[in-house]
């Protein structure tokens, strides 16, 4: 081949390799370089990662003004250096001097509020736990039997849910039902999922009425089963209004001391006896809730959501969103008493204990008809949702469930290192001994197969388990096939007299389209093990796949390049390629 194509291959090799590191790169950051407690950290909900980088904030300003107190002059202890950055900023935006050595008290006046500044510090430990999330949202995954933790399969009774429609007569067609029950069946067992702080679960539809749920981690598994197997309780309170301010005045001055890690009110004479502290909660821009902040609601639930026939989303007089819904007979009764001796005040819609709405009652509302205005698009469709789980009544039941302890993932990932480890080096030993000097080609080719396999896991975000393990060590046995039909045919042309240059190229040219032809049609039978499989054969058949793919490439690619690097450039004549070649 030309010099050319010889340097394009070379660029090839590179850009290939280059890529495989960027996209490696969050797996080795996640599994490598991320310590335990802050995995831990990441792998919590959103909700608790506020939680914890609000508490670490308030200590770290607390500790600060005891500092002050004690001595304004101190020294800036070292954990606070990376905010001098912001301090900065602040002082040359307020047109102040920047000190020569930064203080406790220098530090503290260049920020304008205490609140800005554990906003600042706040912001330090979200950042760092979020990008801690991040690498494991772009890493490869370990699958429930390498990490540990519960599979359920959980069954929705959609006939059951129909016939409850039919007698409740919301007009939509058994179709239109069935898939807006699933989805919000699927819907409510993430809000609860996640309100459980659990570490990123996989939650699918499977089949027309089943729900594949995966927890990783350790969880517990009557905790978890009663989690889903309760109904998510929709329900109208009244909301203190003065309780409301008292409460948030005394959260505000102790953020990190009015919840226990539980969520539950650590001095509950903060509020009334028959009040309770709940959170407000609205979607986010990513469509994830997010808490802005606490309502007092009456213990005592002035309406079932039970008694909701259907809701949807309006528009008011004015053309502006609102959500109707419309309450069964006696559901209107109640509510017609209810809003009818409490005009003026707030009415809480509470949902698995999360409140998503709180409106003013501004007149008494009768004949069952319920309109809810004051809210963006998205926000009345969110509403509309929540209300759809009070009367949208899908039965669930769990119809497998699987514990795997996390000893035993660990020893299955111990036990599957070893043999990629053991089969990669019997091969490399045999491959030197057989070929000698081009069975390093060989061996470098297997490693960099290994290297690409890993890559595209983690490119893709796909999940390790044990059957992908063993598509791996497979792969390792046939990735070698391609290095030896090209090595036993530079030793026919060898023997015919050519040189090392002309064997090489002759070699790779005829072996070409043999290695292809074989690959593929493996290829081809992985591909349907991947549509039709489920479950251990398709993480087989990907794994399988993709080393497919990889030893083509480090065959084709790299070994050949490797040569022509020995030839061209180390100007080497002969070649070291087994027993009985002599030049």
């Amino acid at each position: 081949m030309s010099k050319m194509s010889k340097r394009f291959r070379f660029l090839i090799v590179l850009a290939v390799l280059a890529l495989c590191f960027y996209c490696l790169w969050p797996s080795i950051s996640w599994y490598v370089r991320t310590p335990k407690e802050m995995q831990q950290l990441a792998l919590s909900s959103l909700e608790h990662i506020k939680d914890y980088s609000l508490a670490m904030a308030h200590e770290d300003v607390s500790e600060l003004k005891e500092l002050a107190r004690t001595d304004m002059d101190g020294v800036l202890p070292e954990k606070f250096q990376p905010f001098i950055k912001s301090a900065k900023k602040n002082r040359k935006d307020l047109g102040q001097e920047i000190p020569a050595q930064w203080t406790v008290g220098e530090f503290i006046k260049s920020f304008p509020s205490e609140y800005e500044l554990q906003s600042e510090i706040e912001g330090s430990y979200r950042d760092e736990i979020l990008k801690a999330k991040n690498y494991y949202t772009n890493s490869a995954k370990l699958g429930l039997d390498l990490s540990g933790g519960m599979s359920i399969v959980v069954k929705a009774d959609l006939e059951a849910a129909a016939l409850a429609q039919k007698e409740a007569a919301t007009g939509q067609s058994d179709a239109e039902f069935r898939s807006l029950a699933m989805e919000q069946a699927i819907e409510n067992l993430s809000e609860r999922v996640d309100k459980f702080g659990l570490s990123e679960p996989v939650i699918r539809k499977q089949g027309e009425d089943r729900i594949y749920i995966e927890i990783p981690g350790a969880a517990q598994a009557d905790r978890i089963s009663s989690m889903i197997m309760g109904k998510g309780l929709l329900n109208f309170r009244l909301v203190d209004s003065d309780a409301t301010k008292k409460f948030a005045d005394y959260y505000n001055n102790n953020p990190s001391t009015t919840f226990n890690s539980e969520g539950e009110l650590i001095d509950t004479s903060v509020i009334p006896e028959d009040c309770e502290a709940l959170g407000y909660y609205v979607k986010d821009e990513y469509g994830l809730d997010e808490r802005s902040g606490y309502l007092v609601v009456k213990k005592e639930i002035a309406l079932d959501g039970k008694h909701i026939k259907s809701a949807e989303v309006g528009s008011d007089r004015n053309g502006k969103p609102q959500v109707n819904f419309i309450l069964d007979m006696e559901g209107a009764e109640i509510f017609a008493d209810f809003t009818s001796a409490n005009v003026g005040k707030n009415l809480a819609i509470v949902s698995d204990d999360k409140i998503k709405s709180n409106a003013t009652i501004r007149t008494a509302i009768t004949g069952g008809q319920v309109a809810i205005d004051g809210f963006s698009l998205d926000e009345a469709q969110n509403l509309q949702k929540v209300l759809q789980t009070a009367w949208l009544n899908v039965p669930l039941s769990i119809e497998s469930q699987q514990v795997i302890g996390a000893s035993l993932g660990e020893q299955a990932i111990s036990q599957g290192i070893r043999a990629i480890e053991f089969g990669l080096l019997a091969v490399m030993i045999f491959m030197l001994l057989w070929y000698h000097g081009a069975g390093v080609n060989a061996v470098v080719a297997q490693v960099l197969n290994l290297y690409i396999m890993f890559s595209i896991l983690s490119a893709f975000n796909l999940t390790l388990t044990l059957p992908s393990i063993a598509g791996m060590i497979l792969t390792i046995g046939m990735a070698v096939d391609a290095n030896v039909i090209i090595f036993e045919r530079i030793k026919e042309e060898l023997r015919l007299g050519k040189d090392r240059a002309s064997a090489i190229y002759a070699s790779f040219k005829n072996a070409h389209w043999t290695i292809m032809d074989s690959n593929i049609t493996t290829f081809i039978a992985a591909m349907f093990l991947v549509q039709l499989g489920s479950g251990p054969i398709q993480g087989f058949a990907v794994s399988l796949a993709i080393g497919v793919l990889s030893s083509v490439f480090t065959a084709l690619f790299v070994s050949h390049l490797m040569f022509d690097f020995n030839t061209d450039v180390l100007k080497r004549n002969k070649m070291s390629i087994g027993w009985g070649i002599k030049q």
